[in-house]
């Protein structure tokens, strides 16, 4: 087998998975509790929370926990929403988010609050001079992804904190699910972010675990009441395997990636240059400003769904661009933001490239590639 869907989920690290094994089996008690149960639970919290802050060189204070990305993305900005509406309703996000945005500033839309979209150029990047226009004195918090999920443009995250500089009241967010281990953090974590986002199984940690990045000094209503856990800022009894396995799993992504430093970077580079050379081939996925890990491209006259089965078949496993909207068999909202003509969009797949990657899968799918390439366009 060989996978390629990175983007969608990381299998989980052995040493997390044996972290979240024997913490659920010795660590019964509940956090909250005021017996030693309860305080090995609390105390565990603490490291995995210290830990996270440290590899992200932040404050243990601003790290808080939630159930992943979309979780993540809905706190903030309809957290955002409800602790600044007496000084604005206005919110600008980009064209290319994340439906865990989009969908959010949606709902957000149809309970009174006004929503602008940044749009970008034909190589997926927020136009950062026309989000500038659109910040107004009613704006309070702009949302942009660091990583594009479908087609790996990394967005200009310190432009745009440029520009935020001289409004230091909007709160900023960024979706760092696709950046996290994968592109360096001094590019989307500036000082001028407020907010970011990230899920454990991007990093072959758990599912259903992640947490935001929280700086101190900015204000978020909370969205689940209860328990006051979280700082009194979102309850719920805490998932402690899952969070510690978590911190075990970034901890293991940072030290895989600084073992082989550039070996995704290699292999996309490799994939690119010989797709290139097919005619009917079109790349949304250049070398400069994406991501190492993520190569978007079209067949001509294929559908995406049809490709990826077609490999799959063959027991490789790419998707068609974001997984999270593949099974709605829709186009890809980037590339249509990109304005994509629509049958280059709807036979777009993504592949997504990991660590765990080797030089000879990469062969081998280009053989597979070229075999396939050859019987569509018999057929066409």
């Amino acid at each position: 087998m060989i996978y390629f869907d990175n983007s969608a989920t990381t299998p989980i690290f052995p040493q997390a998975l044996d972290t979240y094994v024997k913490t659920s089996q010795r660590i019964m008690g509940n956090p909250s509790s005021l017996h030693d149960l309860g305080t090995q639970a609390t105390r565990l919290l603490n490291q995995a929370r210290n830990q996270i802050a440290d590899q992200l060189a932040v404050s243990s204070k601003e790290i808080f926990f939630t159930s992943g990305g979309t979780e993540g993305n809905n706190w903030v900005l309809k957290g955002t929403a409800l602790a600044k509406k007496e000084f604005g309703n206005h919110l600008i996000i980009s064209s290319i988010e994340h439906p865990a945005v989009s969908e959010t500033a949606e709902q957000l839309k149809q309970l009174g609050f006004e929503i602008s979209i940044a749009p970008v150029t034909a190589e997926g990047f927020v136009d950062v001079d026309e989000l500038k226009k659109l910040i107004r004195k009613e704006t309070i918090l702009v949302s942009v992804m660091a990583v594009n999920n479908e087609i790996g443009s990394m967005q200009p995250i310190e432009a745009i904190s440029a520009i935020l500089a001289d409004f230091p009241k909007i709160h900023f967010h960024v979706d760092a699910v696709q950046a996290l281990t994968k592109v360096e953090k001094t590019r989307w974590l500036t000082p001028r972010v407020d907010f970011a986002t990230f899920s454990a199984h991007k990093f072959h940690g758990p599912r259903g675990v992640g947490f935001i990045f929280w700086r101190e000094g900015r204000k978020l209503a909370p969205l689940m009441n209860g328990g006051g856990q979280e700082h009194g800022q979102r309850s719920g009894t805490e998932n402690v395997a899952g969070i510690v396995a978590m911190a075990r799993a970034l901890r293991l992504a940072f030290e895989q990636k600084e073992n082989k430093p550039n070996h995704v970077a290699r292999l996309k580079n490799y994939l690119l240059e010989a797709l290139a050379s097919y005619e009917k081939v079109t790349i949304f996925s250049k070398e400069e400003h994406f991501a190492p890990h993520i190569l978007c491209f079209s067949l001509k006259d294929i559908r995406g769904e049809v490709l990826v089965h077609a490999l799959e078949e063959k027991q490789i496993y790419v998707s068609t661009t974001s997984a999270c909207s593949s099974k709605k068999q829709a186009a890809s909202s980037t590339l249509h933001a990109m304005n994509v003509p629509h049958s280059l969009a709807t036979s777009a797949i993504r592949i997504s490239l990991d660590e765990s990657n080797t030089m000879a899968e990469v062969e081998q799918f280009l053989i597979v590639f070229h075999q396939l390439y050859q019987k569509f366009s018999k057929i066409n």
